[in-house]
């Protein structure tokens, strides 16, 4: 799309007469023009050394540009394999590259060779063939005896090297591909990431073909470190024409921003997220996975949407009658040990960006259902708030019903508290007891929290009523926990997070259990401290359900008392 805007008026030439527009250029490789291609692996980036016959990694004879329907499998493709010796200097964490040159067939990639070479007929790639990753020691320990089950050559590689250690990898495979493109590019208007590969020669104006290093497939997990274990490297060069439209998607999922702010440690977590992207491309069915983009695209904006109407809500609301205040204040302390998990565990950055605003906007919250007043400062620098209760809460029967939920659900949850720390200090290992800490409340809340969502099915249950509840941010969020449960068969993830969506789909079945059975209710008072039977008897009707049946009102003080309130 970026290019087709920019295919407008050609960018004037300073260095021409008058500012002249550029003139397209050409490919100087024409339509099925025949080629040799030479392949060398060397220590040096800069290769010189032609007449070393090791080096020479593969010879193919005529092959012809743009040619989609020869080779083993009449595609076009070309495949070659060896097992190389490996150079001391890469066993000490040197570097080896591949260089990689098409010529028109008879010519010769040497420049000492009069007559054999030619400039204008001779195309050259080159790169790194291994790649330099980081590996990081997690000092992890059991904290009562001290014992780990790490391999010991690994704790003492992390006291000789440090916490970090650099490690050359290597894949065993990669595909050459030539561009088969003949577009007319003007020098200085060819689009990014394009520009990185489209090469003009400095005297023609016109431009080479494009080679490409294809290791898009090529996945995190399966790179291996190159060490004394190793005794050859196994190298697997496949060679195929490609089309433009398929190469720009390549080159646009490769590119990085040379603006880019973000440290070496972001890319890392970029990649292996692309790589569980290319699993799914893998290994999902098609039409599952085209259902799994669908509903990315709406997960994202029921996301918003029940950001929006839950900031609405509490943002309007003028009672707390029916809502559980301690489930909202336990929402804040369960968002913030989940913030600082992810951070002590060093997570991706959109995820703890997303994360922090939620426990911003849980923050918020606890001003609106409590009221929040500012004190003498401590040490006369650090402020002292006070929180007190609302008037609408403590003088509701709501608060009462809060009070004696979270009594009888502390009778199960303290004891499986500390069930669970006992076992996570005994079989677990940890990097230290704060982190010890933050991995035992991470893990109780995925397992258990369903029971800090419980008080709110009491108080609803004790007061016969669910029209208190923000049911469109309620509604958002539950489409939101189906559409993780369809993220839970298509991208792998722990078991831990699994059975919190399971149990946020429990607890919402219950709620919609709730308001089929809690449907209509004259007596029930809402936000504005008016009811049915108020409204009813304002009007000079009688209500028939006010005379016959028993009151079910939600507190026990009169109509008055609660419009004051």
């Amino acid at each position: 799309v970026y290019s087709w805007f920019r295919r407008g008026s050609s960018t004037p030439d300073p260095n021409t007469p008058a500012g002249a527009p550029r003139v397209p250029s050409r490919n100087l490789f024409t339509k099925d023009t025949l080629m040799d291609l030479y392949v060398y692996v060397s220590e040096e980036e800069v290769f010189s050394d032609f007449n070393n016959t090791g080096a020479l990694f593969w010879f193919q004879r005529d092959l012809v540009y743009g040619d989609w329907a020869t080779g083993e499998n009449n595609d076009g493709c070309y495949e070659h394999y060896k097992e190389m010796d490996i150079p001391e200097s890469v066993l000490q964490n040197g570097s080896l590259y591949i260089h990689v040159y098409f010529t028109n067939s008879g010519f010769h990639p040497d420049p000492k060779r009069k007559g054999q070479y030619r400039r204008l007929a001779t195309v050259h790639a080159s790169r790194m063939l291994n790649k330099f990753k980081r590996r990081k020691f997690l000092k992890t320990k059991n904290l009562l005896t001290g014992e780990t089950e790490a391999d010991p050559e690994m704790i003492k590689r992390a006291e000789s090297h440090g916490p970090v250690e650099i490690i050359s990898h290597w894949h065993p495979n990669l595909t050459i591909n030539m561009v088969d493109d003949h577009t007319a590019w003007v020098k200085g208007s060819v689009p990014p990431p394009l520009d990185q590969h489209v090469k003009f020669d400095a005297v023609s104006g016109d431009y080479y073909p494009i080679v490409y290093f294809n290791d898009y497939w090529n996945l995190q997990k399966d790179y291996y470190p190159i060490n004394e274990t190793l005794e050859k490297l196994p190298l697997r060069l496949v060679y195929c024409p490609l089309s433009l439209w398929r190469w720009q998607l390549y080159a646009a999922q490769n590119a990085r921003s040379p603006w880019n702010f973000l440290p070496e440690d972001t890319y890392e977590q970029s990649d292996e997220d692309q790589d569980s992207v290319k699993v799914a491309l893998l290994e999902t069915n098609p039409y599952l996975l085209g259902l799994t983009i669908i509903v990315s695209i709406v997960h994202s904006i029921f996301e918003f949407l029940a950001f929006k109407n839950d900031i609405q809500f509490w943002n309007s609301r003028q009672s707390l009658e029916g809502l559980s205040v301690r489930s909202i204040i336990f929402g804040v302390f369960q968002s913030l040990v989940v913030l600082l998990y992810i951070l002590d565990n060093e997570t991706n950055f959109v995820v703890q960006v997303s994360v922090f605003i939620g426990l911003l906007i849980d923050l918020w919250k606890i001003t609106k259902v409590m009221d929040v007043k500012v004190k003498n400062k401590i040490a006369g620098i650090i402020p002292r708030l006070v929180f007190k209760d609302k008037s609408t809460y403590v003088q509701s029967s709501t608060k009462i019903y809060d009070d004696m939920a979270f009594k009888y659900l502390s009778w199960l949850l303290y004891p499986l508290f500390g069930c669970y720390a006992i076992y996570s200090l005994l079989y677990v290992e940890h990097k230290g007891w704060y982190s010890w800490v933050l991995s035992m409340l991470y893990g109780f809340l995925l397992t258990f929290g369903f029971i800090t969502m419980t008080p709110q099915l009491f108080i609803n249950y004790k007061m016969k009523s669910v029209a208190h509840l923000p049911w469109r941010m309620l509604t958002y969020k539950a489409l939101n926990t189906f559409i993780d449960d369809l993220f839970a068969f298509v991208i792998k993830m722990p078991m831990m997070y699994r059975i919190g969506c399971l149990r946020d789909d429990v607890v919402f079945f219950i709620y919609l259990y709730q308001r089929w059975i809690y449907r209509v209710d004259p007596n029930r008072v809402n936000e504005y401290g008016t009811s049915g039977v108020n409204h009813s008897q304002d009007n000079g009707e009688p209500s028939a359900l006010a005379a016959d049946a028993p009151s079910t009102a939600i507190t026990d003080k009169p109509a008055e008392e609660k419009k004051e309130d």
